[in-house]
């Protein structure tokens, strides 16, 4: 945008105000096609609870009040950015009182916490009586806009556009120029009057009328046209004055070019490597999206074994040549293959690649006996009682069937849980013949026995 385009951007003008010049680079689609959906949401929300905080201060304007001409005024903005560490790009524009936008900037913040950063645009009137307001809009890594920060120049005519020629008939004058843009050319006009009255106008582009209107004058209006075509034009315009009088003003020339400009987005993927160790293990696909220039959104999807995911994005933020680093996790419980692409919304797909696990054959878990032990003691004779007591071990996570039998029969049987490698006891208690001895035994089942003898304790 010219420099004139800047001030007459910074001034609140009437509702037909000067086009926005600066858009997105790239389309943002509306809804996902198919695939995972859920995948997509919960990688959504990830992402929302991951990017930093963004709160952008009051814009001030200073001298926010001039009667004195030329008067720069700066307008600025404190954004504070709350990080979590690594690298946050920063991307940011002014909104004007007319309707306008700046271009969008960006700076990149690093490290991690709460940091400050203040930002300013500048616009010079020479003079005129103009009054307007603009305000800081965030864009990434969150929308933010801050309250707007009012201005008032006053001082005289409006003479500062001299460099234009007005052509004046009695009391009412035009001026035209031109700004031109992405497949587009703003016509700016000007239109003064000695006094206040309304004034019927009209714009011929290339000699031909493109759009009538009347405005009410009182000094000063500016009024705009926006041609878009759908080719590359180039010509002249001039804004005429209809009533009360006839008059034109000099043609301002332009040309617009509506040459193709997307950028060109690509991506790729890269697998990781062949893994043969011990499972469950997790593995990462590695994919790399790129814009040839620009700055937006771009769409894009894993294809997880032919199967397409929920749409996630990336941003640029401009300056060439860019690329961004994505991932998408695998986990394996046993050995097998698993492949990934990556789709762009509205583009092309990656190539196919695949990853490849090999699980080790777990190990095979042994238990046994390491002990056991029986006594019977005397109760009232001839009663009495025998008790036994073992020790398992397990040489991993297993389950061991147990069986304690006393001279033959079962008076104890069981489970027992083994999380790792260890020991575990087992015991029983069991009424018996004190006049008699014995022989309990303790088993596991397909891990042999382990039998034990006690002696009589009561007189036969």
């Amino acid at each position: 945008m010219s420099g004139l385009a800047r001030k007459l951007a910074a001034v609140g003008a009437s509702a037909a105000m000067l086009a926005t010049m600066a858009a997105g680079l790239l389309a943002t689609p509306a809804a996902a096609a198919s695939g995972s959906n859920q995948a997509g949401k919960a990688a959504a929300s990830s992402l929302a609870k991951s990017r930093p905080a963004i709160s952008v201060g009051k814009t001030s304007a200073s001298p926010s009040h001039s009667d004195t001409c030329p008067t720069r005024v700066t307008f600025s903005s404190k954004i504070k950015v709350r990080t979590h560490g690594g690298k946050t790009t920063v991307a940011y524009r002014w909104l004007r009182g007319n309707g306008s936008k700046s271009s969008v900037k960006s700076f990149t913040v690093k490290g991690k916490g709460l940091k400050s950063f203040t930002v300013k645009e500048s616009s010079t009137f020479k003079g005129g009586d103009v009054r307007g307001w603009e305000a800081l809009q965030v864009l990434s890594p969150r929308k933010a806009t801050s309250s707007k920060g009012y201005f008032k120049v006053s001082c005289g005519d409006d003479e500062w556009d001299g460099d234009k020629e007005v052509v004046n008939t009695g009391t009412v004058g035009a001026q035209a120029w031109v700004d031109e843009g992405n497949c587009e050319a703003t016509l700016v006009g000007r239109i003064t009057s000695s006094g206040p009255r309304w004034v019927r106008y009209q714009w011929v582009v290339n000699g031909h009328v493109v759009d009538r209107d009347s405005v009410h004058v009182d000094g000063s209006r500016r009024v705009y046209h926006v041609i878009r075509p759908h080719d590359d034009l180039r010509g002249w315009a001039v804004l005429q004055i209809i009533d009360p009088v006839e008059t034109s003003s000099a043609r301002a020339y332009f040309k617009i070019w509506c040459g193709d400009s997307s950028p060109a987005v690509s991506a790729s993927v890269d697998a990781p490597a062949d893994y043969q160790g011990d499972c469950p293990v997790t593995r990462s696909f590695t994919g790399t999206i790129k814009a040839s220039y620009g700055r937006g959104t771009v769409k894009y999807r894993w294809i997880r074994n032919g199967v397409a995911g929920g749409w996630e994005s990336v941003y640029f933020t401009g300056g060439g040549y860019q690329s961004r680093t994505v991932s998408d996790s695998w986990t394996a419980s046993a050995s097998g293959t698993s492949s990934r692409a990556i789709e762009i919304y509205g583009g092309s797909t990656s190539g196919t690649v695949q990853g490849r696990v090999t699980c080790k054959a777990a190990p095979e878990v042994k238990s046994w006996i390491e002990n056991a032990s029986a006594s019977q003691v005397a109760g009232a004779c001839p009663a009495a009682s025998v008790t036994g007591t073992g020790s398992v071990y397990a040489t991993g996570a297993t389950t061991v069937k147990y069986v304690w039998t006393l001279n033959g029969n079962v008076v104890k049987s069981g489970d027992l849980d083994f999380a790792s490698a260890g020991s575990k006891s087992v015991s029983f208690s069991s009424a018996s013949d004190g006049t008699k001895s014995g022989t309990a035994k303790l088993a596991i089942v397909g891990a042999g026995s382990l039998p034990v003898s006690y002696d009589a304790v009561c007189p036969a």
